[in-house]
């Protein structure tokens, strides 16, 4: 059977009232009644000591070999396995025979053991949630009270640039990147880079209905369809400006010494190598260029 941990014990015939009923006063004790000959006791231990585990100990879990200690399962009368007793303040308080769904068991904990308490999040994964989810005043904040702590975090100070660029704080987004030291996050800072580079140029260029008007009109435009993949990429309409790209460059490598090419490279940068849209669009550049 598994081996015991922090929370999950043997109980014998000689520790039984030390380890689970002095115990109990301190935090309820789930008692496993087993046998090595019992398919069903086998069944269900993994999922009792997955639910007390889980209570992070809140619930302390003995295992009684009834097979060994005689003594024990004489005292409590257990018949059948496999038996589990819940023991609270030195008194057994609820129980079940027989092998039970994790639903059921967990209600029958419910009224007797406090909920485990919620794991902290960790703030730059706070910070990164947000920014995925558009919320960039929230992630800017959450950003700036982990840096106050400790502006030694290269990750942070990147996802903050970041914050300052989508709120067009272009100078100042660009102070903090330059302030980034180190080659742990390369990637990560082309691609803020990246990003920056395209807010610039976008608000220099022309409005994306008035780009889209002149490529219905002259398909061939390259200018307005680097343009308008600039824009869309300045609004995070990431698929729409890699498709476009994808096709100038297929249409036209040469346009602008090779600038479809250049800037489809900088956007694999700012999503990263797990994104699903540069799994997708390296596949295609690969098949484009060979």
């Amino acid at each position: 059977m598994s081996q015991a941990t922090a929370y999950i014990f043997d109980a014998t015939d000689a520790n039984f009232q030390q380890e689970v009923i002095e115990k109990s006063f301190d935090q309820p004790v789930l008692v496993d009644f087993w046998a090595d000959w019992c398919a069903p006791c086998k069944a269900l231990m993994p999922v009792l000591e997955k639910i007390t585990e889980g209570y992070q100990g809140e619930l302390l879990m003995a295992k009684v070999n009834c097979d060994v200690e005689q003594q024990v399962v004489a005292m409590f009368g257990v018949r059948s396995l496999p038996t589990v007793v819940l023991f609270k303040d030195g008194q057994p308080v609820d129980g079940f025979a027989g092998a039970q769904q994790e639903s059921a068991i967990r209600a029958m904990l419910e009224p007797h053991v406090a909920e485990p308490a919620p794991v902290a999040a960790d703030p730059f994964e706070q910070a990164q949630a947000l920014f995925a989810e558009g919320h960039y005043s929230e992630a800017e904040a959450a950003l700036q009270g982990l840096l106050s702590a400790d502006n030694s975090n290269m990750a942070a100070l990147i996802l903050y640039a970041r914050c300052l660029a989508e709120r067009n704080a272009l100078t100042e987004a660009e102070t903090v990147l330059n302030a980034v030291t180190g080659d742990e996050h390369k990637a990560a800072l082309a691609g803020a880079k990246a990003q920056l580079t395209f807010l610039r140029q976008a608000g220099d260029l022309p409005d994306a209905a008035d780009l889209k008007s002149r490529l219905a009109q002259n398909p061939q435009d390259d200018e307005a369809a680097y343009q308008l993949a600039i824009r869309q990429l300045a609004r995070q309409q990431y698929e729409g400006a890699l498709d476009g790209l994808l096709k100038l460059f297929q249409r036209n490598r040469s346009y602008n010494e090779g600038l479809a090419h250049k800037t489809l490279l900088q956007v694999f940068d700012l999503l990263g190598n797990d994104h699903p849209l540069v799994t997708t669009y390296r596949r295609k550049l690969f098949a484009a260029l060979y």
